[in-house]
């Protein structure tokens, strides 16, 4: 049995201001990256594999909570949103014309206009999880870990998702060489 922990990157100014960033390279804000270096990541992990979206917000992550850095893997690349990339989620909901539906409503094959749907980031992150060959922590994106956590829950974009992902958490997944499954509750990054 392989853990595969999943952790998402910390804010950035995208975040804290709603804004919808996709495969755009936006960095950590100050404060984030202040708050995950007085961080660690759990006993217990600080010995396996270290992967990251290539993004810089990922790979920042990845070097403050580990101290070292991470192996970059295009797989973990978060979700391509398209035309929405850069625009307010909160906008887009507002406009009855944008198409944007919340997650509960997506469904498997749901797609931003010129982007990724679930089952296409599904069919890049398969490889990634099958070539797994020991204890890995990917630090990635909530697009990445929904699709993930999703497969580990038997959850299809359809109702309210059995799982919340929040920061400074690893989701850790078992991976038996066919099937994802969820292993225990998230464990929280420790303090320094």
């Amino acid at each position: 049995m392989i853990r595969l922990a999943i952790i998402r990157h910390g804010h950035t100014p995208w975040n804290r201001a709603g804004q919808i960033q996709g495969r755009t390279d936006i960095a950590l804000e100050k404060q984030a990256a202040a708050d995950l270096a007085a961080l660690k990541l759990p006993q217990g992990w600080a010995k396996a594999d270290l992967v990251a979206s290539p993004l810089k917000r990922a790979t920042q992550t990845a070097r403050l909570i580990a101290d070292r850095d991470a192996t970059e893997v295009p797989a973990l690349t978060e979700m391509d949103w398209g035309d929405w990339e850069g625009k307010k989620g909160l906008d887009l909901k507002a406009d009855p014309n944008s198409g944007f539906q919340d997650i509960e409503h997506w469904g498997w094959d749901y797609r931003p206009p010129n982007g990724e749907s679930p089952r296409d980031v599904a069919a890049r992150l398969n490889p990634f999880v099958q070539a797994l060959q020991r204890d890995t922590i990917a630090v990635c994106h909530i697009g990445i870990m929904r699709v993930l956590l999703a497969q580990a829950t038997g959850w299809d974009f359809d109702g309210p998702a059995p799982f919340q992902i929040k920061r400074n958490r690893l989701y850790v997944m078992d991976w038996d060489r066919s099937t994802l499954s969820v292993s225990g509750d998230p464990i929280r990054l420790e303090a320094r």
